[in-house]
């Protein structure tokens, strides 16, 4: 009985040595195909769109664009900026970038071009600058400054009769009859006359607050705008484009200030491009 306990015990840890070396064999198998795979998700997973809104919209105002880059994989956050001034709004902005995960396409439209240029560019996140009728300050310049370095803005004119706040300081609209031919002339008038009700006003000191040494000198940038920017002169953005060392600068013929909105398959096409050269 001894020795065929023995040679049953021989026979069990044979068995499972074999087992164990077979797992092993297994285990090293299924790594060999799972590694690839996990590279090629990585490497298909898209940046996160952060869209930043302007002076006198909202963040509704991206959703031509939102809906297009959501259709396509995109993550996509359209913030709503409280339009304060350049370095309060940019702290604000710093604080939902630092939230993200991975990689961020960072896309400002108008004043909200002078708010991506003022983030912090110490282990951004921030990948590329995408500026949609966009202020690029450089130190000190402010969104008014630059607006007016080129004539044909006819801003001025249409805004309404400030609100004097608690503090003192003063928001800014424009007037609702002037708003569809100052800001959205090429947006249908029925949808133009709804965002003049649901504009977001700015503070004027935020319009007149220079800002610091600005992202763009340090990340690559993109801008599109339209020929026919009535707050912005078109002047002014190809200016401020070449001045960035821009990668690709597009001018839609024809478009307002709201570019975003009368041509998003334009702009959902230059974050495409800003993505796949800057995102790695």
């Amino acid at each position: 009985m001894r020795v065929i306990d023995q040679r049953l015990f021989q026979a069990m840890m044979g068995l499972r040595a074999m087992a164990a070396l077979a797992c092993l064999f297994l285990s090293a198998a299924l790594s060999a195909f799972a590694t690839p795979a996990n590279a090629a998700a990585t490497a298909l997973r898209k940046p996160t769109v952060v869209l930043v809104h302007g002076a006198f919209a909202e963040s509704s105002s991206w959703n031509p664009v939102t809906a297009r880059l959501l259709a396509k994989g995109y993550p996509v956050i359209a913030i709503a900026i409280p339009l304060r001034g350049v370095k309060s709004d940019a702290v604000y902005l710093d604080k939902l970038l630092g939230s993200i995960d991975g990689p961020v396409v960072l896309v400002g439209h108008s004043y909200g071009g002078n708010v991506i240029s003022n983030i912090s560019t110490t282990e951004t996140n921030v990948k590329a600058l995408v500026f949609v009728s966009g202020v690029a300050p450089d130190v000190g310049e402010s969104a008014s400054s630059l607006a007016g370095k080129f004539p044909g803005s006819t801003l001025g004119a249409t805004l309404a009769p400030p609100v004097v706040l608690a503090d003192g300081s003063k928001d800014l609209y424009i007037q609702q009859d002037k708003y569809p031919a100052q800001f959205c002339a090429d947006v249908p008038l029925r949808e133009a006359k709804l965002m003049a009700t649901t504009q977001r006003p700015i503070t004027a000191r935020a319009l007149d607050e220079g800002g610091g040494v600005p992202a763009w000198k340090t990340l690559p940038s993109w801008f599109l705008y339209g020929s026919a920017d009535r707050n912005i002169p078109p002047a002014v953005h190809a200016f401020m484009a070449k001045r960035a060392g821009a990668k690709q600068i597009v001018e839609i013929q024809g478009a307002s200030h709201v570019v975003m909105i009368s041509h998003p398959e334009a702009l959902v096409k230059l974050i495409d491009v800003a993505a796949a050269e800057s995102v790695h």
